[in-house]
């Protein structure tokens, strides 16, 4: 096959109750209009983070998943200490992260920062990194060190000293070497040092409601157990609403294989397939419990481009008696059929789960499906790359 491009495309038509999956900065659920309707929307950065959270808690190991955070001190300090418990280890990953590029005054900040009022702060040291990264960070300063210390003459000390902010190119290799599944998946950005950037091997869209939606107010009030007066001892109102959501992602299983292997990039692709699939935000979830799974499933195997489905719902499902569900199945196998006769070559290979898409792959169980899927992926790179990647 002389091809250098395999994608997959997930697209999934879900329907949630009474919600409020993802807010705005006044605490209204976020909408897009989209074909001349206002639509439900749930952006591509929460559902990121749902699938990221079912990633830790159900389908990988710590050590195949990054940490994102502004304590990138205390990450590193901590593997300096699991490596020598004499040493200063703040001071240590202070200095082995300067040498990465980053500056010592804002590394400070970040580890001292809290955030008040429920507020985040706009300090830039928000950084991605993997346990191996953490841990080759301080297996080198700490070789460094030792090093260091063994100098004996004004030169050398000297020397080190003109020496020690400068940008030491074996720590940022250390820093891009062996990142994790979600990193390589979700991409990484570094402004500091663009040369820590990860690629995204995975886009995921905006979900939007099929159809029109108007957000709801939920009045409710709250009594005091133990009331010196009648009346209610709170009171306020929530938005929501409820929508059938057409959501969409794609994989660029060559760029999971450059940096993984053929065996593990198909596995890559079936977890993130999974997780897709059956994660969800976790906005007001207490007070909606709005946790559903999909009313269909739609994976394709591609080696031209993605193809997001999205212009089937251009023109907005109306409401009728059969809800919004089924008419949004219809119009999303009548527009990708309508794509594959104009546009598009049909995929390579298409996998569904749920009725109502037979006319474009043949249903079967989730469990089935993700089996079906690795294993075409994994056929696929065979005829794709041959044994050059490896």
């Amino acid at each position: 096959m002389d091809t250098k491009r395999l994608y997959v495309d997930l697209h999934v038509l879900q329907t949630v109750p009474p919600s409020c999956v993802n807010r705005d900065d006044t605490g209204s659920p976020k909408t897009a209009v989209y074909g001349g309707a206002t639509r439900a929307r749930v952006s591509s950065q929460a559902w990121k983070r749902a699938m990221r959270l079912m990633f830790a808690t159900e389908l990988l190991t710590p050590k195949e998943l990054g940490i994102r955070t502004k304590k990138i001190v205390r990450v590193v300090s901590e593997q300096i200490e699991t490596i020598d418990q004499t040493c200063d280890a703040e001071k240590l990953a202070l200095d082995a992260l300067e040498k990465v590029g980053f500056e010592r005054k804002k590394l400070l900040k970040a580890e001292k920062e809290t955030q008040e009022d429920g507020e985040g702060t706009d300090n830039d040291v928000l950084l991605f990194i993997g346990e191996q990264q953490a841990k080759a960070l301080a297996e080198l300063i700490v070789q460094d060190s030792k090093k260091a210390s063994e100098a004996e003459t004004e030169e050398e000390d000297s020397k080190k000293k003109k020496t020690k902010s400068k940008i030491d190119q074996r720590y940022v290799q250390a820093m891009s070497d062996n990142p994790t599944l979600d990193m390589v998946l979700f991409g990484r950005m570094v402004a500091k040092n663009p040369c820590l950037n990860y690629d995204a091997a995975a886009q995921v869209a905006h979900g939007i409601s099929t159809h029109a939606v108007e957000n709801e107010f939920d009045f409710f009030t709250a009594l005091d157990d133990r009331p010196e007066e009648r009346g209610a001892a709170y009171l306020s109102s929530k938005e929501y609403n409820s929508a059938t959501l057409y959501r969409y992602a794609d994989v660029n299983v060559l760029e999971l294989v450059r940096f993984f292997g053929k065996e593990k990039a198909a596995r890559a692709v079936r977890y993130f397939a999974e997780a897709f699939v059956r994660s969800m935000p976790t906005g007001s979830q207490n007070s909606y419990a709005n946790r559903t799974l999909p009313d269909a499933v739609y994976v394709t195997l591609r080696t031209d481009q993605p193809v997001n489905l999205c212009g089937a719902f251009e023109k907005a499902i109306p409401a009728g008696k059969e809800g919004f569900a089924a008419p949004s199945k219809a119009a999303l196998a009548a527009h990708a059929q309508k794509l594959y006769d104009c546009y598009a070559d049909a995929p390579l290979q298409a996998f569904a789960v749920g009725d109502g898409l037979e006319a474009l792959a043949p249903a079967q169980p989730l469990p089935r499906m993700l089996d079906a899927l690795e294993a075409a992926v994994r056929q696929q790179l065979d005829a794709v790359t041959g044994n050059e990647v490896e």
